[in-house]
């Protein structure tokens, strides 16, 4: 099957839109964890470029066919961290 990933493999990101992006992610994982009161954004706020290259670089996935079973999936086992997986899927 022939499937368009996102990103796709030939593009690269504009070095300004990564670091929008960076900042966007820290600020969400920072506005998430003071609206719950909970939680710490240490974390994520950390990770976010790590997180960033992972979704933009390397991650294969497909929006318009997820069922595809290619396809990369991003598992996150630290519970404290959560707000940069929401951070991610919200961008």
């Amino acid at each position: 099957m022939d499937t368009q990933t996102v990103p796709p493999l030939d593009k690269q990101l504009p070095r300004e839109f990564e670091s929008k992006a960076t900042n966007t992610i820290r600020m969400l994982a920072a506005d998430g964890v003071q609206a719950a009161n909970s939680g710490h954004p240490g974390m994520p706020m950390g990770m976010a470029v790590a997180a960033l290259t992972l979704w933009t670089r390397v991650m294969r996935y497909s929006p318009a066919n997820p069922q595809w079973m290619d396809r990369d999936r991003f598992v996150l086992s630290a519970r404290h961290a959560s707000m940069l997986l929401y951070a991610m899927l919200h961008l």
